[in-house]
């Protein structure tokens, strides 16, 4: 009985087998009989071809202009700084308030400095009293002339010391350079400041300057007085029209590029020093080759394409590595690599492989190739 089991199980593994055996068979007999009926475009392999959408390459109108990011500063900006380390005893100024030109700001602990003109004062009037004194006996012949002569040397010593005290009591007071606005500060009267520490920021915002790089090639197209157009990122929709005051005598010899300045009217205060600035100039419209930004990608510093090519009965997706510039309307600029008319992949490249066979998009897979049935499914 056990025997008889045994056989029955060994038989009907070996019908299994044959089974899965006969079935791989009749599966690769199918699989030919599709492949010889035709398949993709370029006979065996086709198959795999994979789908893609293509453009034409062909010309289109670009804006000549340079575009660069900058950042905004005043015409004038300081930091308010103290030369020596001192108590402040006033604070002279709000925060956000506009003020003049030599307006007191803050007024730091001068008493050494009170008191020196005290003594200074003193001096000069004792050598003023021994130098009238010294001069009237002169005249009347009492006294010799060279001691009133020293005497008068002393009064001007005197009137020295007075003019060097009120300087170094005038030095405990900082004032601003120039007109401009103040901007937050957290000293009070008791703090403490040390030579090249903070005390505020000053700046004059009616004017906002920006520099940024004009690469070698654009040298022609900038000059003091080209208009330019600017945004802000922290004011979207809102352009500022200004014009490049000056453009610098060098050019980096890293970059090859050379440092332009622009300046802006600032209406309202809207734009603030540090802002992000993005700056166009405009010179012009040209004609040049172009392609979808879908169907350009980038590899480090290197970009390139897939240009849709015949190889005998199929179509090949060929990568051409191409010279871009200037990026407008969803198009960028083809300088090199490739020309007007040429087919380029534009849809479908996310696992597209250089010489891989391709099958345009709306073309039936026996279309264009090796003559399957016209009703084969895409």
């Amino acid at each position: 009985m056990k025997s008889a089991k045994r056989h029955f199980f060994l038989l009907a593994a070996v019908a299994l087998v044959v089974l899965m055996v006969v079935a791989v068979f009749v599966r690769a007999l199918l699989s030919g009989g599709d492949d010889k009926g035709g398949g993709a475009p370029g006979g065996p392999g086709g198959g795999r071809a994979q789908t893609v959408q293509v453009v034409a390459v062909a010309e289109r109108d670009f804006v000549n202009q340079i575009q660069a990011l900058g950042v905004a500063r005043g015409r004038r900006s300081v930091d308010i700084t103290s030369s020596t380390t001192e108590l402040i005893t006033r604070v002279l100024f709000r925060d956000g308030e506009v003020v003049r030109a030599g307006a007191p700001l803050v007024e730091l602990q001068a008493r050494e400095e009170d008191a020196g003109i005290v003594t200074a004062r003193a001096n000069l009037a004792q050598a003023q009293r021994d130098y009238d004194r010294w001069r009237d006996l002169a005249e009347r012949g009492v006294a010799p002339r060279v001691q009133a002569e020293q005497a008068e040397a002393a009064l001007a010593t005197a009137q020295a010391g007075l003019e060097a005290a009120q300087a170094r009591r005038g030095d405990r007071v900082i004032r601003a350079p120039f007109t401009g606005v103040m901007g937050l500060s957290t000293v009070t009267p008791g703090t403490l400041v040390n030579p090249g520490s903070t005390i505020a920021t000053l700046d004059d915002t009616s004017v906002i300057r920006v520099d940024f790089p004009v690469p070698e090639r654009y040298l022609s197209l900038v000059r003091a007085g080209t208009p330019i157009i600017a945004t802000a990122d922290a004011l979207p929709g809102e352009t500022f029209q200004g014009a490049i005051a000056l453009v610098d005598t060098r050019v980096d010899q890293a970059t090859r590029a050379v440092t332009a300045r622009a300046e802006f009217t600032n209406v309202g205060g809207r734009l603030r020093p540090g802002m992000s600035i993005r700056v166009r100039v405009q010179e012009g419209r040209r004609q040049a080759v172009a392609a979808p930004e879908a169907a350009v990608q980038f590899e480090g510093d290197q970009a390139f394409v897939y240009r849709a090519v015949r190889a005998g009965e199929e179509t090949q997706a060929q990568r051409v590595v191409v010279e871009t510039g200037a990026v407008e309307g969803g198009f960028i600029e083809i300088r090199s690599g490739v020309s007007a008319g040429d087919q380029i992949v534009a849809g479908g490249l996310n696992r597209l492989q250089p010489g891989a066979p391709v099958r345009l998009e709306g073309q039936g897979r026996g279309q264009g190739g090796s003559g399957r049935r016209q009703g084969a499914r895409p």
